[in-house]
C-alpha cells in the first residue's frame, strides 16, 4: 500500500516520526499495527508497518492573506453578469448628474476609500512582521496534575502525569489535543514535529515564501487611483527574513507554554534557486536552537526578529538582495 511519506526520522526508542505528504495526522499503535486520526477526526487503520510511529504536522496557506490587497482574489477573473451589468451600467440620467457633480466630491471618496486599502494592506504586512508578539498561555502542569485549573485547561489532566514524568508520547497527545500551532497556520505553511529526548522539541517550519510574501504592494496616485508596484530586491528579501525569524520565535514561545521541554531546534525550510542547476530546491534556510531560560529574559514587544534569534545558536546565511541560502542544520 502506498503511505507517500516524505520522510521518516527516527525517534529512537521504537518510535519513528512519519512525515506524510496525504495530510496532518496523529498515529500510534504497535509493531505491525497503526491507529490514525486525521485532522479531521477520520480514523484509519494501518497494518504492516513495524514499528510505532508518533508525529504531528499541519499544513496550510495564507494566500489570501494579502491576496485581496495585491489584487489576488479569487473575484479576479469572473465572469460579469446580467445583473452585475446592469449594476454597472449608468442611465443617461445617471451619467448627466455625475457629470455636473464637482470633481472633487468624487475625488475624495476615491481617495479615502484607496487611503483605507493601504492602512489595511500595511496591517497585513505588520502581521507577517509580528507573529512573535503574540502567544498561547502557559500551561502549569503542576497545577494540571493537582487539578487546580478550570476550563479547557482541566481537559489536560488525564495527561499531566505523563507529561511531568518526560512521556514523549503524552507530549505527542498534548500536541494532538491542544492544537499549539493552529493559529500560526494563518501565517506559517506548515509545522512537523519531533523529538526523542523529553527536555527537547524538534520543530521543522515549511515556508513557502512565494505563497505567502507578497512581491507586490498598493501605491495611491493624486487622483486617488491605487497602482501595484513591484516590491524592490531587498524590500521583498527583508520582509521575508522578518516573517521567517518571527514566526521560528512564535513557535519556540507556544512550545515553551506547551511542554516542559528545555530547548527547542527550529529549522526553516523553504525553496530556493540554485544557480548550479537552474531549479527551486527546498533547503533549510535557517536553523536555531534556543533555550527556554534565555527566551525568557526578551522583551517581544521591542526585539527585532532577525537579530534576536542570531542571538541565539543558530545557521543562518542572509543577504538583502539575494535572500537566503541553503545552511547545515543546528543539532541538538
Amino acid at each position: 500500500m502506498g503511505l507517500n511519506f516524505r520522510k521518516s526520522i527516527s525517534l529512537g526508542k521504537g518510535l519513528k516520526l512519519n512525515l506524510s505528504k496525504s495530510g496532518p495526522s496523529v498515529s500510534f499503535g504497535k509493531s505491525g499495527f497503526r491507529q490514525s486520526v486525521n485532522l479531521k477526526g477520520q480514523a484509519r487503520t494501518t497494518v504492516g508497518i513495524p514499528g510505532t510511529g508518533i508525529y504531528y504536522t499541519k499544513t496550510n496557506n495564507v494566500k489570501n492573506l494579502v491576496g485581496g490587497l495585491t489584487g489576488k482574489d479569487d473575484s479576479k477573473g469572473k465572469k460579469s453578469t446580467k445583473k452585475d451589468t446592469a449594476a454597472k451600467g449608468t442611465s443617461a440620467k445617471a451619467a448627466k448628474e455625475a457629470k455636473a457633480a464637482p470633481a472633487k466630491q468624487v475625488n475624495e471618496e476615491l481617495i479615502a476609500e484607496s487611503k483605507a486599502r493601504l492602512e489595511e494592506f500595511a496591517q497585513g504586512i505588520e502581521a507577517l512582521k509580528s507573529v512573535h508578539k503574540q502567544s498561547d498561555g502557559y500551561i502549569d502542569w503542576e497545577a494540571v496534575a493537582n487539578g487546580a485549573v478550570s476550563g479547557q485547561i482541566k481537559e489536560l489532566q488525564p495527561f499531566a502525569q505523563s507529561v511531568l514524568a518526560g512521556d514523549i508520547d503524552a507530549y505527542f497527545r498534548v500536541i494532538e489535543q491542544v492544537g499549539p500551532f493552529d493559529d500560526l497556520l494563518e501565517y506559517g505553511s506548515g509545522f512537523e514535529v519531533g523529538t526523542d529526548d523529553p527536555k527537547m522539541m524538534e520543530i521543522e517550519f515549511q515556508v513557502k515564501s512565494d505563497e505567502i510574501i507578497p512581491t507586490q504592494y498598493p501605491d495611491m496616485k493624486a487622483s486617488g487611483e491605487i497602482v501595484m508596484k513591484d516590491f524592490s530586491k531587498s524590500a521583498y528579501y527583508e520582509l521575508v527574513q522578518d516573517y521567517v525569524s518571527s514566526t521560528m520565535l512564535r513557535v519556540a514561545r507556544d512550545t515553551f507554554a506547551l511542554l516542559p521541554v528545555q530547548q527547542v531546534i527550529i529549522h526553516a525550510v523553504d525553496k530556493v534557486l540554485n544557480p548550479a542547476t537552474g531549479n527551486d530546491e527546498e533547503v533549510t534556510i535557517c536553523s536555531a536552537k534556543i533555550k527556554r531560560d534565555a527566551m525568557a529574559t526578551l522583551n517581544f514587544e521591542r526585539i527585532d526578529p532577525s537579530d534576536c534569534l542570531e542571538s541565539f545558536e543558530s545557521n543562518v546565511k542572509f543577504k538583502k538582495t539575494t535572500g537566503y541560502s541553503p545552511v547545515d542544520r543546528v543539532l541538538a
